[in-house]
């Protein structure tokens, strides 16, 4: 299978299952258009007819054409088969009880009351609550003792928002710190905030102990002011970007990202992107909203061509400011064409309710941070581990290969089925497809693909 398009001023063809990206000229990519479905004579004659106006395109230049690719072909390169479904429940068989993350939720409360939240401000459709140390503890221990012979162990502070529950999150970094030597483990910590609680403090221990930090900003004042507000509905925008640039400036070039969501209100959002770098942040993301359909903030059908040229924009101020020695990172663009993940992980889907989950403030499992307070997703505890195995049978079956509609797409081995929350909430099942955010998911990789080949060519 190939996918072929055009941007950039490149003519692109990705060969889907070897993972090639040949970067051709106008006639051999509609020469592999005809391949398939017609005999070498029939295409040359079709290509001379069609570019009768060109000295430079003979008989002889287009039967050479033909045998190039003929011969990429017979090295795998084009048109390469599938030969992975058989393999697609390989890896989570062989680490079946093996978990790696934990989405620790510490602060099922909020100081913001924001519009679009899926999490119900920060509630998640229960109580306000916040986590104990000693339920975090346990769920620590919880991870070291399910994590099998793996060392790196990845921890996400979460909530609602987690700064409300500060004090915890540093007993129990220190508690991690504590015992990973011991048991032969190193723990990455993430931390999640919308900001408002950031003071030095915070700062040093983040730039001390997180791998990343992500910082909640929609981008400009009056977008983000206009959902992002607190519960006196007053916009937090001018509260929280003075502690986010002298956060990011004490990290000394250590990970973090300006996380903002787009909505029905800013498809455009582009504009919010160079609002993030006028600020001077230079890793970057801008997810599309997650919310219940019919919401006001849902994206429509009429946003989706806005959307889609605001990621070819993207792409091209990605470019330009490159050029110029003002180079940026956006999350959904950053893809390794040679080192990137193995097969087996690239055909396994999301590793949440399997590798993944999320822990409540009372200890409870689920799946990951999007299920949680849905009672019939609830996998366990952290004392007695996974009790609703049908639930995590469901999650572990759940592959590339168990969405019918992937097996035709040529984007699978990118997004690996997409994420299994969306597509249950778009269409009541782990294994649907979420049609909105596959367009998304396309076009995305598709921007990525050309800037990797942008990259590749300059070097």
């Amino acid at each position: 299978m190939i996918h072929q398009y055009k941007l950039g001023g490149y003519n692109i063809v990705l060969d889907v299952c070897s993972g090639s990206v040949h970067v051709v000229d106008e006639v051999a990519y509609d020469m592999i258009t005809l391949f398939e479905n017609r005999e070498k004579g029939a295409i040359i004659d079709n290509l001379l007819e069609k570019y009768s106006d060109r000295e430079d395109v003979t008989k002889e230049d287009l039967s050479d054409c033909y045998d190039q690719i003929l011969a990429l072909k017979a090295e795998g390169k084009l048109f390469a088969p599938d030969t992975f479904e058989s393999m697609a429940g390989h890896l989570k068989e062989k680490t079946a009880g093996v978990i790696k993350a934990l989405c620790l939720h510490v602060a099922h409360t909020c100081n913001l009351n924001c519009a679009y939240c899926f999490a119900s401000q920060g509630k998640y459709h229960g109580e306000r609550a916040v986590m104990s140390f000693e339920v975090g503890k346990r769920a620590l221990d919880f991870l070291i003792e399910n994590s099998g012979t793996r060392r790196n162990l990845e921890v996400d502070f979460f909530g609602g928002e987690p700064l409300m529950n500060f004090e915890v999150v540093k007993q129990l970094v220190a508690y991690a710190r504590s015992v990973e030597k011991q048991h032969n483990k190193n723990f990455r910590f993430t931390l999640t905030t919308n900001g408002l609680q950031i003071d030095d403090d915070v700062i040093e221990f983040a730039n001390r102990e997180c791998s990343n930090v992500v910082l909640s900003l929609d981008g400009r004042k009056e977008i983000h002011d206009r959902y992002r507000v607190d519960y006196s509905g007053k916009g937090s925008w001018d509260r929280i970007v003075p502690k986010f640039q002298k956060l990011v400036e004490a990290r000394g070039g250590k990970n973090y990202y300006m996380r903002g969501t787009f909505t029905h209100l800013n498809p455009d959002f582009l504009n919010d992107v160079k609002q993030m770098l006028d600020l001077g942040f230079t890793e970057l993301s801008m997810e599309p909203v997650v919310c219940a359909p019919g919401d006001p903030s849902e994206l429509t059908a009429q946003d989706l061509p806005i959307v889609l040229e605001q990621y070819e924009k993207l792409a091209e101020l990605m470019i330009k400011r490159k050029d110029e020695g003002r180079p940026f990172t956006f999350y959904h663009y950053m893809l390794d064409l040679t080192d990137g993940p193995c097969i087996y992980k690239r055909i396994s889907g999301c590793g949440s309710g399997t590798e993944y989950m999320a822990v409540t403030p009372w200890g409870d499992l689920y799946p990951c941070h999007q299920f949680v307070g849905d009672e019939k997703f609830k996998l366990g505890n952290i004392w007695d581990g996974v009790t609703n195995k049908e639930i995590q049978n469901e999650f572990a079956a759940c592959n590339v290969y168990a969405h019918p509609e992937c097996k035709d797409c040529w984007a699978r081995l990118y997004c690996s089925g997409g994420c299994a929350a969306n597509a249950y909430h778009s269409t009541g099942s782990v294994t649907g497809v979420y049609e909105y955010g596959c367009t998304l998911f396309k076009k995305r990789m598709e921007c990525a693909l050309m800037l990797a080949i942008k990259d590749k060519l300059s070097d």
